[in-house]
């Protein structure tokens, strides 16, 4: 891992003593994804629309002021974007910032402005694209040890193209919607492979990076979410197939739950908001198209799990900013050449 000068310009530092880690992203995103979920529920009569507005609103305003605070700290320290983006652990975060607004776009504001999301999603499709082929080469040009792939790395690229896809269909795009559809599907398939088989032969990622196995929940659910919404909101083959592998990776949680529950919570722990919003979606989706008895119920207790456990999130972190433990010092920037890069001192 590229190491870093002893110490950091005090000049370029002046007044910063915290920063803002890629993955404190993923925030926004679980709460983009809560959003989502109340206003699919919105759109089956469920629910009042107004309740998954507030929550979009809501995401859109916390991903704004953690940009602020990133770029605030990115234009003071020299070097501090490169040196995330070249990030082994945590570049794969990145993907995070165009990914949120992008959803959100397709999601909640093309109801009320459907032009201005369309634009906003392309031009936001583009950045994920081109993104995903930066990381994509930077791995590629390495070195990249198999040590240090980790389940975040479905992000970029495997998320990004489904997410995309999915985002492009909602905004009037259909053909631009299998197309990046296709881009993560494919890398769904190389990426996944990777990731799974590090997972299965080697030892666990990091404690720190831990929370980023529920990740894995998550390329089932968003390429559902894509082919529902570019082939049409009901259930076949290509659905059910879906769905059966995502019901096998949330399956697989259960088994890790003693696990996390040994876990000390930091923001990482956003790394379960999305997937598991993703899902719950999904659930959604087959309650209503599937219609077995007791279904709305079911559709009712689905809300009530997923808002609970994302409001628990989102209470701790507000309990860690406000007991000053939540941000990490921004001489984190600049780690010990000692620590190896599979011991992040900040995660």
């Amino acid at each position: 891992m590229r190491t870093a000068p002893d110490h950091p310009p005090h000049a370029r530092t002046a007044g910063l003593t915290r920063r803002i880690p890629l993955n404190f992203f993923g925030m926004p995103f679980g709460l983009t994804g809560l959003a989502t979920c109340w206003s699919t529920a919105a759109g089956y009569g469920l629910v009042p629309a107004a309740v998954g507005e507030a929550l979009a609103a809501l995401a859109g305003l916390v991903w704004l002021v953690l940009v602020t605070a990133y770029l605030r700290c990115a234009v003071a320290i020299r070097g501090a974007l490169r040196r995330d983006l070249g990030d082994r652990l945590l570049s794969p975060f990145a993907a995070l910032v165009p990914l949120t607004p992008m959803l959100l776009c397709a999601t909640a504001l093309r109801p009320h402005a459907a032009m201005p999301a369309r634009v906003a999603v392309d031009v936001l499709v583009a950045a994920v694209v081109l993104l995903g082929g930066w990381l994509t080469g930077d791995w590629i040009y390495g070195p990249l040890r198999v040590d240090q792939v980790h389940p975040g790395y479905l992000l970029p690229t495997v998320a990004g193209g489904l997410i995309a896809g999915a985002a492009a269909a909602m905004v009037g795009q259909p053909r631009l919607g299998y197309v990046l559809a296709g881009l993560g599907g494919v890398c769904w398939l190389a990426l996944g492979s990777i990731v799974l088989a590090r997972l299965l032969t080697r030892p666990l990622p990091p404690v720190a990076l831990l929370p980023t196995l529920a990740i894995e929940m998550a390329p089932p659910a968003v390429a559902s979410l894509a082919w529902f919404a570019l082939a049409g909101d009901r259930l076949g083959p290509v659905a059910e197939a879906l769905g059966g592998y995502t019901l096998l990776m949330v399956l697989a949680q259960l088994r890790l739950v003693p696990c996390y529950l040994r876990l000390r919570f930091t923001p990482g722990f956003w790394a379960f908001a999305f997937s598991s919003a993703a899902v719950a979606t999904i659930g959604l989706h087959w309650l209503h198209d599937a219609a077995p008895p007791g279904g709305r119920w079911g559709a009712y207790a689905v809300l009530v799990v997923i808002s609970v456990f994302i409001g628990g999130l989102a209470a701790r972190t507000t309990r860690a900013f406000v007991g000053g433990q939540l941000l990490p010092p921004v001489t984190a920037l600049f780690p010990d050449p000692n620590l190896s890069d599979r011991e992040p001192a900040h995660v």
